[in-house]
């Protein structure tokens, strides 16, 4: 009996996901713990991998929307690798042979030399009438005829050889399809909408600004980055800076360091800070554990260590849960100001934007100084303008003087 592939359970609040991506085709045999598919729910983007080896069949396509417990491949255990002493059973064959001995091609047409289409190419032939094998050798490994191979073929169809459409049920409209394409929102993407939409709706949101002469910071960077690095394998980076000035700065002004929950404040003694990650599937905030124990390389290595989680997909709900501030830097993108939104049920959240050289007055005199702007944005129902201003400036003297850090000051 196959092995069934079914999604798996990936916390409380996550009934279904949408099947991304498949990392093998429907006849390939899979090794043991060989990465099958991506799964992107509404929190996190996951891996699955093969519990055993053989051949698979899959059962779902890419874009589906699958529930957890769905069946969404099978695996032939009794198939032998391609080296060993037995095979996979041959798939169908793609043409059906008929009594005068002429083949008739179908949508289950191999797709070039010899493998068996993907569900989404079958699909794709189903409705263009387009042989896979016609199309082959495709673009993809081995020769295999890909989704975009297809979609590419059904683009350049003659009229005369396309299927007949039906008459459409109401008048004709203008084709916008050249000007514009439609995409399904990622759960992922529904979720980070959902969450702003609330952060705004749900708040009573307001943002404080100031700026922070980053010249003391750049100049210890400067005098000690050969050093760090040396010893603890990182750079020292300036985020590190802005997590330890967090941390005093939320041991000065404890009121930030809450979370409404109905008609109580619960008020948070740990320092766990979020550090927003951009990738290609969204905006992520790993959780950066006990800030006020952990050394400016450990933090380092934390941050170095989620963002390649992040972008590699290996990020867990785990790493994004129990933050009690967040810091979002939209300097690296060349941002100049920005009302960063709260990330709820927090209470605060620290914008950071791009360094720049302006002119100050420093003891009387106009001089450049590499500066950022600094926005502090804040839940006004726990927070009174008086504590963000206070927050804001106690960042400011730790980046300034650097030193307060090291005594707590």
């Amino acid at each position: 009996m196959p092995t069934e592939v079914k999604v798996p359970a990936m916390g409380e609040s996550i009934s279904s996901g949408i099947l991304a991506s498949w990392h093998v085709a429907d006849g390939d045999y899979v090794e043991k713990e060989q990465v099958l598919y991506e799964l992107e729910t509404d929190k996190v983007t996951s891996e699955a991998t093969a519990e055993n080896a053989g051949v698979i069949s899959l059962k779902a396509e890419e874009g589906d929307e699958v529930e957890i417990g769905q069946l969404v491949a099978e695996i032939d255990e009794s198939a032998k690798a391609p080296n060993g002493e037995a095979k996979a059973e041959s798939p169908e064959p793609a043409a059906k042979v008929e009594a005068n001995g002429a083949a008739q091609t179908s949508p289950t047409s191999t797709s070039g030399a010899g493998l068996p289409p993907s569900p989404a190419v079958r699909r794709i032939a189903t409705e263009s009438g387009i042989d896979p094998a016609s199309v082959a050798p495709g673009s993809g490994k081995d020769g295999r005829v890909t989704k975009g191979d297809m979609l590419d073929a059904a683009s350049k169809q003659k009229p005369s050889e396309a299927k007949p459409a039906k008459a459409p049920a109401t008048p004709a409209v203008q084709d916008n399809s050249e000007r514009t394409t439609r995409k399904k929102m990622s759960p992922m993407r529904k979720k980070i909408a959902q969450r702003l939409v609330s952060a705004t709706q749900d708040a009573a949101l307001l943002t404080t600004f100031n700026e922070v002469d980053m010249s003391a910071v750049m100049k210890v960077r400067k005098k000690y980055q050969e050093e760090f690095v040396a010893k603890h394998g990182v750079k020292l980076g300036f985020m590190s800076f802005f997590v330890k000035a967090t941390v005093e700065a939320l041991k000065a002004v404890p009121q930030i360091n809450v979370q409404i929950d109905g008609d109580y404040f619960i008020e948070n003694n740990f320092y766990d800070v979020g550090v927003a990650v951009g990738t290609d599937k969204g905006l992520m905030v790993p959780v950066v554990r006990d800030c006020d124990k952990k050394s400016f390389a450990e933090i380092e290595q934390d941050i170095i260590d989620y963002a390649k989680k992040a972008r590699s997909n290996k990020i867990t709900l785990e790493d994004m849960q129990g933050g009690v501030f967040t810091i979002s830097n939209g300097g690296i993108y060349g941002s100049m100001l920005s009302t960063p939104l709260l990330n709820m049920p927090q209470s605060g959240i620290l914008g950071l934007h791009n360094i720049t050289q302006r002119a100050v007055v420093v003891n009387g005199e106009i001089v450049a100084r590499p500066m950022m702007y600094l926005a502090l944005s804040y839940d006004h129902r726990a927070v009174d303008g008086k504590e963000a201003v206070t927050f804001l400036v106690k960042i400011k003297q730790a980046i300034e003087d650097p030193e307060r850090m090291l005594f707590g000051v």
